[in-house]
């Protein structure tokens, strides 16, 4: 082994990059993976990023954990395949390009030209791609960039044809016009689950809107309340609670006369009084008969009525765009979606802008399926038929809608609210709710199934899986698939003109065979021209593609088919290792590509995509905010990896809440201490090891070589036998946890074995390691340090593969059957030779040496001062007996002690006392608290022992646990014996 620096001129960063080197000179990630093939397979979906921005702290979290595990499963022998994934098509893509282009409308992509327009998103695809794979590799991740895949590849796109084929055999798939919601910003439909990535808390205008009735005696006017005026031009039908009391009430300053629901009526506006001040209603017989909180004073009660009076009743329209309806629109209908816990009972229905209007509509027969014209066009602009507000955008028409309701002499009136909105995720703008023709997978028919294959999945932590993801799955909804954009892969549907005949394209040879057209591009510039010819006979004519793309979404799910190009490739290995066996990804992907994984699956297979799935939290910026470029409040993960490099970085966001779907807010400070508290102690214990190592070649005698363990384990030192049996333990729950996808505990084992590496076996062990007490027992030192080392080193190098590889190196120096990279060892297997009683004595020496200190700083005592006597109290005679005997020099010697007496009777030295457990038993004995409570800190020393014995007693009729008692020791001086003379601390067990 050659010489180290002290910890303090270990440069880490400097250190990681000759490891890259390494690593790059023995092509150290493609050898893993030729040593492991033919092994099991371990199978890893990658969910794809876009390329069209660069990496953050999220992907590198993501990063790092499927890293960890894909590393440690190949340790264990596995084949584990990792190929990086590119998310290429979608409105991310399309969106930067409308950027770039100046692109507002459809049209303009029409007049460039779908292939120009296709080509130029192709262009962008791949922007960053070598600055992901600078920062992922310098992450320390292995993944394969050279055999990556991309959702725009020929073989991809095929692969999600044939799911989509699958699906269409099933009866799955139709084509439907529903009500979603629709990005103006990106001029698409979105999923409900992309619908409900970015809410936030806004103002809209709430207006209250009346509606006379036709033929009332009173002309009255039913009252609605919305917060989107802009749907008011489109107006059908007033929507009610046939179960709800309604009410006639008269405005005693006009004369105007109102229906609304009678628990709403405290909605109407009432008059400023002649004071100024708003007045209370008053408490005469009409405020009495009628809940709700009318201002009698404004308002005079006609009469209530049933909700179900009211259905059928005609209105005068708002505007008069729709006139051509009138035979079966603007009439009253009902529904039990109607509430009366908001606005005022009665919902103004415009069928093509709201999902319960459009239903209830066409259910009462106010509209017909193939007959809702949609006055708002793919741009938010309203279209021609709206004259009066043609061309202007919905959201900006607001206002002037308002004012024309209110020369109407219908507007009741006006206000703002506050209140939770969905934007889209990629452009920002609001989304508005917006009928569009869709095609649709039938997820609703197969929601039963999703619950099913969820509950054989395993997630960490399991709270996401069981409660957020259940709850979505229980709600799951018809998923539209289909996008009216340009970039993506084209749904592979052909059509005939007069629509009766459909043929679904699965597999690229099917198309070339009907339509005699070689393909060498799925993308729509290339297959949309392609017609085939229909089956009934020429005077049928052809059929052509629908014009509809694939959700980006829709793609991603079809991953684990489509990325190895099945079934038309690679079938024996996916149907041998399906469902995969882990992914990995944030807590928003519970709505998205989890969600999506899961419906594909069930539906082709009727299994889950996966078997095991780790979901992380966000890593914010440090003061809690989400992390932004423009704030710059956090520090690049570049310039954190330059400072303090990657294995610190990685440690820091696994061994953190994030991992276990939380928030971390990130802090500089806490990169740094990890390198404090973790990698410097461990360095320093390395470098014990080398520098006394050496230290055998400068004194002449032969060079340092490892015992082997088996000859090791006859040594007849303690604590030799106690560090191989801690570093088992260490193995073992590393392998454990690694196991239950755990990685969050593991690196506190990690830190609290080597605080007892440096701090008992290299701290009590130095005058062996130094060769103060012989040649032979310095070499048996020195190779049960340098074994725990090494199992160390390889058992934690996947969470931090550049410094154990870094230690390894020098270590593997003095074997000769060492293999040339640390990765390339297996993970130590344990030998089931772990010696409990040992570590726990060890474990009992450490906790009397810290008590023995406690009572010599009490008193001043400093080390160097003798003392005569220590008493170790405890009940277990086999620990009394390891610490009076083999660990009995260690004790003396740390603690300056001339004599260690055992004594297995806690009762003379201490005396005890009973203290119920408030947090536990409260809330148990209710008003019996305080009688029992009482009873139990009467308790005797003999009632005290006898429960500890038993772990039971019973008062007032409660049977009373180990749980529910907390004994207390405290120290009893024995009565011959000064307060000068002894003192004591305990820890409260013994």
């Amino acid at each position: 082994m050659e010489d180290v620096c002290e910890g303090k001129d270990f440069s880490f960063p400097l250190e990681e990059q000759r490891v890259l080197e390494l690593w790059s000179k023995l092509d150290a990630f493609h050898e893993q993976l030729r040593r492991t093939e033919g092994g099991e397979e371990f199978i890893f979906y990658d969910g794809p990023p876009f390329a069209t921005g660069l990496p953050h702290y999220g992907h590198i979290l993501a990063g790092t954990i499927k890293d960890v595990v894909t590393r440690h499963q190949s340790m264990r022998g596995r084949h584990v395949m990792r190929r990086f994934g590119w998310d290429c098509h979608g409105l991310p893509v399309e969106f930067e390009i409308d950027k770039l282009l100046g692109i507002t409308n459809r049209q303009q992509v029409l007049d460039l030209g779908i292939g120009k327009y296709n080509e130029t998103c192709r262009g962008i695809v791949t922007k960053y791609v070598a600055e992901w794979e600078a920062v992922v590799t310098r992450t320390g991740r292995w993944i394969d960039f050279k055999a990556d895949y991309k959702t725009m590849d020929i073989n991809f796109m095929e692969s999600v044809w044939w799911v989509f084929g699958q699906l269409w055999d099933k009866d799955l798939v139709y084509k439907g016009f529903k009500v979603m919601p629709y990005s103006t910003g990106c001029k698409t439909a979105l999923s409900n689950f992309e619908a409900g990535l970015d809410y936030r808390t806004v103002p809209d205008p709430a207006v209250m809107v009346s509606f006379p009735v036709i033929g009332d005696a009173d002309n009255a006017a039913l009252v609605a309340w919305t917060t989107t005026p802009w749907t008011l031009p489109s107006n059908l039908a007033l929507c009610v609670n046939a179960n709800l009391v309604y009410a006639k009430v008269k405005d005693r300053s006009n004369g105007t006369v109102y229906i609304v629901a009678e628990s709403r009526l405290g909605q109407l506006p009432v008059k400023a009084k002649a004071s100024g001040k708003k007045q209370a209603p008053s408490k005469g017989s009409n405020a009495e008969a009628v809940q709700g909180g009318l201002d009698t004073e404004s308002y005079e009660l006609l009469a209530k009525i049933p909700g179900s009076s009211l259905v059928g009743l005609k209105y005068t329209p708002l505007f008069d765009f729709f006139l051509e309806l009138q035979d079966t629109a603007f009439r009253v209908i009902a529904d039990n979606y109607v509430t009366d816990d908001s606005g005022t009972g009665v919902v103004h229905c415009a069928p093509a802008f709201g999902e319960d209007d459009h239903r209830v509509c066409l259910s009462a027969g106010i509209i017909e399926a193939s007959g809702l014209v949609v006055a708002v066009d793919d741009d938010g602009h309203f279209i021609e038929k709206i004259s009066q507000f043609k061309g202007r955008h919905v959201k900006e028409a607001d206002k002037d809608i308002i004012n024309a309701v209110k020369d109407k002499g219908r507007l009741v009136s006006k206000g703002s609210i506050e209140h939770s909105y969905p934007y889209c995720w990629r452009s920002g703008t609001p989304l508005i709710y917006r009928a569009v023709p869709s095609w649709f997978i039938k997820v609703e028919k197969i929601r039963d199934q999703l619950l099913e294959c969820n509950k054989e999945t395993y997630w960490v932590p399991d709270y996401v899986k069981e409660k957020r993801f259940h709850n979505w799955l229980e709600g799951a909804r018809d998923w539209a698939v289909s996008r009216s954009r340009f970039w993506g892969t084209p749904l592979p549907v052909w059509i005939s003109q007069d629509g009766e005949e459909i043929v679904v394209m699965d597999s690229i040879e099917k198309l070339e065979r009907l339509s005699g057209v070689k393909v060498n591009d799925l993308h729509r510039h290339h297959v949309d021209d392609i017609t085939i010819p229909s089956s009934r006979g020429p005077e049928f004519g052809v059929l052509k593609r629908v014009e509809d793309v694939f959700d980006c979404w829709f793609e991603s799910g079809s991953m684990p088919y489509a990325y190895i190009h099945y079934p038309f490739e690679n079938r024996e290995l996916f149907e041998k290792n399906f469902p995969g066996n882990f992914v990995a990804e944030g807590l928003d992907q519970t709505r998205g590509w989890f969600y999506t994984l899961m419906v594909l699956s069930t539906a082709l297979f009727g299994k889950p995509a996966f078997k095991n799935l780790i979901c992380n939290g966000l890593v914010l910026a440090e003061d809690g905010k989400k992390m932004s470029k423009s704030k710059q409040n956090y520090p690049s993960p570049m310039e954190v990896i330059d400072e303090y490099g990657a294995d610190a970085l990685r440690l820091y966001l696994v061994n953190s809440p994030v991992v276990r779907a939380e928030s971390l807010r990130f802090k500089r400070i806490g990169v740094f201490g990890v390198v404090k508290d973790v990698f410097l102690p461990w360095y320093n214990a390395y470098r014990f090891l080398v520098q006394n190592a050496k230290r055998l070649e400068v004194e002449g005698l032969t060079a340092f070589s490892p015992i082997d363990q088996a000859s090791l384990r006859k040594s007849s030192n303690v604590l030799d036998h106690w560090i191989h049996s801690a570093t088992e333990s260490l193995v073992s729950f590393v392998h454990q946890e690694m196991d239950a996808y755990r990685l969050y505990t593991v690196v506190p084992y990690l830190v609290k074995y080597i605080d007892n590496l440096t701090n008992i076996y290299v701290r009590f062990n130095r005058k062996r390691l130094k060769g103060r007490t012989g040649e032979e027992d310095c070499k048996i030192s020195l190779s049960t340090l340098y074994h725990a080392l090494v199992t160390t080193c390889v058992a934690m190098a996947p969470f931090t593969p550049f410094f154990t590889e870094v230690l390894y190196q020098n270590l593997r120096k003095a074997s000769s059957k060492s293999e040339q990279s640390i990765h390339f060892c297996s993970f130590p297997s344990t030998t089931g030779e772990r010696d409990e009683r040992v570590e726990r004595s060890v474990t009992r020496m450490m906790t009397i040496i810290d008590l023995a200190r406690n009572i010599r700083e009490r008193h001043s005592k400093a080390l160097k001062t003798p003392l005569k006597e220590m008493v170790v109290v405890h009940p277990d005679s086999e620990f009394l007996e390891d610490i009076t005997g083999k660990l009995k020099e260690y004790v003396m010697e740390e603690m300056n002690v001339k004599t260690v007496t055992p004594c297995n009777d806690p009762m003379k030295y201490a005396s005890l006392r009973a203290e119920p457990n408030f947090s536990v038993l409260g809330k148990r004995l209710g008003k019996d608290m305080g009688k029992v409570s009482n009873e139990v800190k009467k308790m005797t020393q003999e009632q005290i022992l006898a429960f500890e014995q038993s772990g039971e007693i019973s008062f007032l009729g409660h049977c009373l646990t180990l749980d529910d008692i907390k004994v207390v020791r405290q120290f009893k001086r024995p009565v011959d014996v000064s307060e000068k003379e002894i003192d004591a601390a305990g820890d409260g067990t013994s």
